[in-house]
């Protein structure tokens, strides 16, 4: 048995997930909205729809809401922009609060609702007053979420004792226990 899907990818190195194109006339690189757990989403097609093993889609399949527009274009640059800018902040309040944590990457929500922080630490971190301080800057739901060193090298990119980028940032989708 085989599903007509379309493999879409939120970050670069992301993994893909699995959507229904529908009716959508859809190619590699394309611009789309989705429908997230976390929200509505701009990814990109990574994958031209096939027909995929039903045992590789997780159900339930979700639609493509549109083909991203200009405006949702203009949205994802601003967000990316957004996203500079707090880590900027963030990094500052880090210092200034002294805690013993490296922020890794920014993320913004499609809509602006929700910023997640990632950070590494060593041990447990109360950042409840930096919650507070980011709360008060940006006006709206602040995350905070600690990785592991693995994560961080799929965020950052690199290179491998190889010479060549780090297999997590350029194929590997999901971490083996080691």
């Amino acid at each position: 048995m085989t599903k007509h899907v379309v493999g879409i990818r939120f970050k670069k190195g992301g993994r893909i997930n699995y959507f229904n194109p529908g009716e959508l006339e859809l190619h590699e690189a394309d611009g789309v909205i989705v429908e997230t757990a976390r929200g509505m989403e701009f990814g990109e097609v990574a994958l031209a729809p096939s027909d995929v093993p039903e045992e590789q889609v997780i159900a339930p399949l979700k639609d493509i809401l549109r083909i991203a527009t200009a405006e949702d274009h203009e949205t994802h640059t601003r967000n990316l922009q957004l996203e500079q800018e707090a880590f900027t902040v963030c990094q500052e309040k880090i210092n200034q609060h002294n805690l013993e944590m490296k922020l890794v990457d920014v993320e913004y929500t499609f809509n602006g609702s929700k910023i997640t922080f990632f950070f590494t630490s060593e041990g447990r971190v109360d950042f409840r007053d930096l919650v507070k301080d980011l709360a008060f800057i940006f006006k709206t739901r602040i995350e905070l979420r600690q990785i592991g060193v693995r994560d961080e090298a799929k965020m950052l990119g690199g290179l491998g004792s190889c010479g060549r980028s780090v297999c997590c940032k350029t194929f590997l989708e999901d971490f083996q226990p080691v």
